[in-house]
């Protein structure tokens, strides 16, 4: 099977926006990141998490066929969901359940709907609440004027990146320019940074 790092790399609508935007706040206890003014909390992303290795084993996808050690894939993932749903909700956007049903027949470019969401960053059991924030954005984007109209997809970046995103370090040290990089035992970047997960 291929390596999904391509597929994951340029996923979906993400791909086309911003790098996230993340500061080194204070986090409250508990929480893995706070998104806008909603809270991912560590046990949804731990819950997440071994949701999303079960249905990479299932798959026969190897961890290190992914652009990020799992957790801070998923992570991200669940921080971009996130901000997709807050952004949906403040253009008043609707996603039908034909239309996430649909969404979910997608085979992607692997020919096959679950490897296209594994690629992302979801497991079967986060499918549709993913795929309805998904679309919710490709809706907006073409609210704004579609995916070829330079301005819309401005827009959209400048949308997106006015979430505010910030990541509990315990996680590691979120870049713009890298994603989740590694500190090192001091706290300087090492030479492995990690390239960036879908964004």
């Amino acid at each position: 099977m291929k390596s999904i790092r391509a597929a994951a790399a340029a996923a979906a609508v993400g791909a086309s926006l911003v790098a996230l935007t993340a500061c080194s706040s204070p986090m409250e206890a508990g929480a893995a990141a706070v998104v806008g003014g909603e809270r991912i909390s560590a046990s949804d992303l731990n819950r997440n998490v071994q949701e999303y290795e079960a249905a990479l084993k299932r798959a026969g996808i190897q961890p290190d066929q992914l652009p990020a050690p799992i957790t801070q894939f998923v992570l991200t993932r669940m921080a971009n969901q996130s901000a997709f749903e807050q952004l949906a909700a403040k253009h008043n956007i609707r996603v039908s359940e034909a239309e996430v049903d649909t969404g979910l027949k997608d085979p992607g470019q692997y020919q096959s709907p679950e490897i296209n969401l594994l690629a992302k960053g979801v497991s079967p059991a986060d499918a549709r609440a993913y795929m309805r924030a998904e679309l919710g954005v490709v809706k907006l984007q073409r609210q704004f004027g579609g995916p070829e109209d330079q301005n819309a997809a401005a827009k959209l970046q400048q949308e997106f990146g006015a979430i505010k995103m910030v990541y509990s370090p315990r996680y590691g040290q979120f870049t713009n320019e890298q994603g989740f990089v590694d500190t090192g035992r001091f706290g300087k970047l090492t030479q492995q940074a990690q390239p960036p997960a879908q964004g």
